[in-house]
């Protein structure tokens, strides 16, 4: 079985300590094993007691790893039956040579789109912000929200984290991310991002101007450095109504 596995789901992320706590780095290993198709839909997953003898890691550690993954949707837990791969209802794991953030991502034909700053603060980690981005609960992170307006109406807003180590101060960033990230010498190279249709509910429902409970569509976005530590997590909600958008990519040459 050790030979099955290690064919999946290679260990070598989690020998580092650059990557988070262990639960984070069997996380990331899993999802990677999903994402690039070693694990298909509708493939069992092992055994929590074989993945922890294989990784070497308790069952408890396991369990937080497949905790998170359920929550995510690239697992499903059937009672009786055991724990499944997802069918992914829209995924992209990008290499990037040059990352942007959502303004230069986004392009809506012919339209005029514009940013409106929401809060720019430092505060302390929501409990899927430190399962995401692999941070302990005294680490403190840097909260970039804004409303993206598309000839004068709200069309999205967007919720970024990054870890205060690399951006201290929020206050800083005026326009991309990335630029901010650069200054600071530190490269993501991958991005993963999953679209979901959601309900849109207050107070995100007042600030688009759209009814409680209107369709929408929510982006799940996290960024990696070389290492494969996760050092961005964005969280865009959309109008159901946009009209549809163009996300383009920048693919490395190499």
């Amino acid at each position: 079985m050790s030979a099955r596995l290690a064919a999946i789901l290679p260990l070598g992320g989690l020998d580092t300590k650059e990557a988070g706590p262990l639960y984070h780095r069997l996380r990331l290993s899993l999802e990677e094993a999903i994402l690039s198709g070693k694990l298909h839909h509708g493939d069992v997953l092992y055994p929590e007691r074989a993945l922890a003898d294989y990784a070497k890691v308790s069952r408890v550690t396991v369990r937080k790893a497949i905790d998170h993954l359920v929550r995510e949707g690239l697992l499903v837990r059937r009672p009786g039956s055991g724990t499944f791969v997802a069918q992914l209802a829209s995924q992209a794991d990008q290499g990037l040579s040059h990352m942007t953030s959502l303004t230069e991502e986004m392009f809506w034909r012919g339209s005029n789109v514009r940013t409106e700053w929401m809060e720019r603060s430092i505060s302390y980690p929501s409990p899927e912000e430190m399962m995401t981005l692999g941070l302990s609960v005294e680490v403190q992170v840097a909260r970039l929200h804004r409303l993206r307006i598309c000839d004068d109406l709200p069309l999205a807003i967007e919720r970024t984290c990054i870890s205060a180590e690399f951006l201290p101060d929020p206050l800083r960033v005026t326009s991309s991310i990335y630029a901010a990230f650069e200054d600071a010498q530190v490269r993501p190279v991958r991005a993963i991002q999953r679209i979901l249709a959601c309900g849109i509910h207050n107070p995100d429902a007042s600030v688009l101007e759209v009814e409680c409970g209107a369709p929408g569509l929510l982006a799940k976005r996290v960024a990696f450095l070389p290492s494969g530590r996760p050092i961005e997590f964005t969280c865009s909600v959309f109008r159901g109504d946009a009209g549809g958008f163009v996300s383009e990519f920048k693919i490395s040459e190499t």
